[in-house]
């Protein structure tokens, strides 16, 4: 008997599967600028802007990646970068009209995911899912 994976790795294999259909989503859409460490820092943006440094620590990478990530996405249109009212110093990385239309897209794939999940595990396994992945946030997600 193949023993299986670990819980965390078969949530990353998850994952993994959901973010490829969302990068091909992309393409058939022809965005096809975008990168994988991209559309991660995107995930991670605030509705109302995110500082460079909130952006980088959430990603998980250096502040000068966060920002060579951020730059390539203000010159493809996808973010902008306005003050933060809350501190002159500070600039707030936002999305453009181009880059909300990007998560849409993004966002009805992921839709599609969870239908093809909530199909296959039927419904009460899903939501079963969805809740004890919600509450692990609690202990796994300091910025959620």
């Amino acid at each position: 008997m193949t023993q299986q994976p670990g819980t965390a790795t078969l949530m990353f294999i998850a994952h993994r599967d959901a973010e490829s259909r969302v990068m091909a989503a992309l393409a058939r859409a022809g965005v096809t600028d975008v990168t994988v460490a991209q559309s991660r820092l995107l995930q991670r943006l605030n509705p109302g802007g995110s500082r460079l440094t909130d952006l980088a620590e959430q990603t998980r990478v250096t502040k000068q990646t966060a920002g060579a990530l951020v730059d390539q996405l203000e010159r493809a249109g996808y973010v902008v970068r306005r003050p933060d009212p809350s501190d002159a110093r500070a600039r707030l990385v936002t999305l453009s009209d181009r880059g909300a239309d990007l998560c849409r897209t993004a966002a009805q794939e992921v839709a599609r995911v969870e239908r093809q999940w909530r199909d296959h595990l039927g419904r009460e396994s899903f939501e079963t899912l969805r809740e004890a992945l919600i509450s692990l946030r609690e202990i796994s997600d300091p910025y959620r």
